[in-house]
């Protein structure tokens, strides 16, 4: 990971684990933008959250990282941003797939639903991930048409 730019964030409750997956990901050779928050104390996750997504969106970080309880918000917050495919991941296993299945590049944990140990082995797990494209890249354009606008409602049967 030598020079990649991964951003971080997120909420109070995340704070204790984003240190800990920013020593790993530094120790990797990563180059870490941290977008807060920089204690325990009680924050909207929103606020930390959205510059990771728009740092990725943008391409000033490959990938991005954020942090909450349970990772929910934080997700769907990332997820706003256009261009962002945030994955919320609880093992390495579904880590894996949001890369090389979704091409997610933003990754959402659960600080109080995993351990130090999972969490880190789940980072590992998708930052070392590909997208494996083939047949998935019909469907990644897809959701970029979904982002434009388009629709593909179908009106039910009755």
């Amino acid at each position: 990971m030598d020079g990649v730019v991964i951003a971080l964030g997120g909420d109070h409750a995340g704070f204790s684990l984003k240190r800990r997956v920013a020593r790993y990901l530094e120790d990797e050779g990563a180059v870490v933008m941290d977008f807060g928050t920089d204690s325990e104390v009680p924050v909207d996750y929103p606020l930390f959250c959205e510059p990771v997504a728009r740092s990725v969106a943008c391409g000033a970080a490959s990938l991005g990282v954020v942090f909450g309880g349970s990772g929910q918000g934080e997700q769907i917050v990332a997820n706003k941003v256009v261009g962002v495919r945030a994955a919320l991941c609880w093992n390495e296993l579904s880590a894996r797939l949001a890369r090389a299945h979704n091409d997610a590049n933003v990754l959402a944990l659960g600080a109080r639903l995993l351990g130090d140990e999972l969490a880190l082995a789940i980072v590992a797990a998708f930052t070392h991930g590909t997208f494996d494209g083939g047949r998935h890249e019909r469907r990644i354009a897809q959701i970029r048409q979904v982002e434009e606008g388009v629709s593909f409602v179908r009106h039910a049967s009755k």
